[in-house]
């Protein structure tokens, strides 16, 4: 069930309405149960796969509070982690395993048809930390089997995030909030402009990028790349923040406030900053249960604040930048089981591991605009082996960034160039647009608002398309 689509919106009404109006005591299970037939709409057989997680972390969450001894505990959580990622390495990775093979040993492993389960990768992250808090003793487990349910499988963060910290969103199951006007409007409002941002802004750029893409990368010049990334940087920046802003609404609907996974990452003066506006939810897990802890950093508490790296201690003999690498690596796996993906996640961490050199030589201060326009075009320009078919193709594609004799041609339509301007400017103009002064008047919110969502329902029913999936779907 996409989100983007009447049956979904059908059936949102629907549990929205009944929540309301069954009795507290039940909420919680109808919610499950609502779940589990949002995530049984596509296919009911990988409902038992969430369920068989949900069930092994619940009870190893027990097993290692009630034990002292800290070996058994270890092994417990071993047992949490090993089953889980075992399990996402089969679904997900087992075809870019025997690929490797092949390729390396010359030999002939075919595989069967393996179907990858919407959101595996999401709330396989979100029951590893839920076992690891526990085992970090940042929190205690969940004695009521249908509260830690609902965190596993509530589904408008089901299938692509926000990964959620299991604190923040229990504390919120037991103190549940009660019904509000201003969350009904907020939660209709974000709902509205994440539709906008997928079927007007990501679903019309997406039959742009996918042509652009397609082109032979031997005849693109140096401006024609740029272009291309700029292009699909806004595309996917769209589709994501779309999907996550509409799992924030309907969230709202119920009560519920996730956390945010974008801030305006295309105004970041740094790298680190991106990263902190970038898939927020994301780049705080790896901080908190991939980072810190290679890095030997004992983590106290865990926030969904994004950004990778903080100012604590780290165990002496570790090397840093070693482990920056590392970690970006897996990240890059995480996203999908190809080499570009482990590429994507090497470029940032050599963005990263150079902005650390620059700020600790370079003790001036450096100009702000000059420090958004590299960071822009940077980052703009990662995600080139994100969208590329495959190694070759990004590669030649970078190398026209060096071709000096041929990188101001232009062999894409004009109108590529206009579009990947235009969506600079208007985002930067919608930034800024922020700190306005009409914009703390409540008269001009309130006119601005519905202004803004009148267009957006208009436009949004003008572009509905046969559905489209949203990109991070498949992650």
């Amino acid at each position: 069930m996409f989100f983007n689509s009447i049956t979904f919106l059908i059936f949102l009404s629907i549990v929205c309405f009944f929540f309301w109006n069954v009795n507290k005591s039940f909420r919680v299970g109808f919610l499950v149960f609502s779940s589990c037939i949002f995530y049984g709409f596509w296919r009911w057989d990988f409902l038992l796969l969430i369920l068989f997680s949900t069930v092994l972390d619940y009870t190893i969450s027990i097993l290692i509070d009630r034990n002292d001894d800290n070996n058994k505990r270890k092994i417990y959580l071993l047992i949490s982690i090993i089953t889980n990622l075992s399990l996402l390495a089969y679904f997900k990775y087992l075809y870019f395993i025997v690929d490797n093979i092949n390729f390396a040993f010359g030999s002939n492993i075919s595989l069967y048809e393996i179907i990858l389960p919407f959101g595996i990768s999401f709330y396989t992250f979100e029951t590893i930390s839920y076992t690891t808090d526990v085992y970090r003793r940042l929190i205690k487990p969940e004695s009521n089997f249908l509260r830690y349910a609902l965190f596993v499988t509530f589904f408008p963060k089901l299938v692509a995030g926000p990964i959620q910290r299991t604190k923040e969103f229990l504390d919120q199951v037991i103190n549940p909030n009660k019904f509000s006007l201003d969350n009904l409007f907020k939660g209709l409002k974000r709902i509205i402009e994440g539709l906008f941002l997928k079927v007007v802004l990501a679903d019309n750029l997406s039959a742009i990028v996918d042509d652009g893409f397609n082109i032979n990368p031997d005849i693109l010049s140096g401006v024609d790349v740029m272009t291309l990334s700029a292009l699909f940087g806004f595309q996917i920046y769209f589709d994501f923040a779309g999907y996550s802003s509409i799992a924030i609404g309907c969230a709202l609907l119920l009560g519920f406030k996730i956390p945010e996974n974008f801030n305006y990452p295309y105004i970041s003066k740094s790298f680190k900053e991106f990263w902190k506006r970038w898939h927020i939810s994301l780049s705080s897990w790896i901080r908190d249960y991939l980072y810190l802890p290679l890095l030997g950093v004992k983590v106290l508490e865990t926030t969904a604040k994004g950004g990778i790296g903080n100012k604590l201690d780290q165990k002496k003999g570790r090397n840093k930048n070693l482990i920056l690498f590392i970690t970006w690596a897996i990240m890059g796996l995480w996203h999908g089981a190809n080499w570009t993906f482990i590429l994507w996640g090497l470029i940032h961490a050599t963005l990263i591991f150079i902005e650390r050199i620059r700020t600790k030589y370079i003790t001036f201060k450096t100009n702000t605009i000059i420090n958004w326009v590299t960071v822009y075009i940077f980052s703009m320009l990662s995600w080139i082996p994100f969208r590329a078919e495959n190694i070759e193709n990004t590669l030649t594609m970078y190398s026209k960034l060096f071709d000096l004799g041929s990188f101001i041609n232009l062999n894409l339509r004009e109108n590529y160039y206009l579009i990947a301007f235009i969506l600079t400017l208007l985002f930067l103009m919608l930034y800024n647009f922020r700190s306005y002064k009409l914009a703390k008047n409540k008269i001009g919110i309130f006119i601005i608002d519905v202004s803004k969502i009148t267009l957006m329902v208009v436009l949004t029913y003008i572009f509905l398309r046969p559905i489209q999936q949203f990109i991070y779907f498949q992650f």
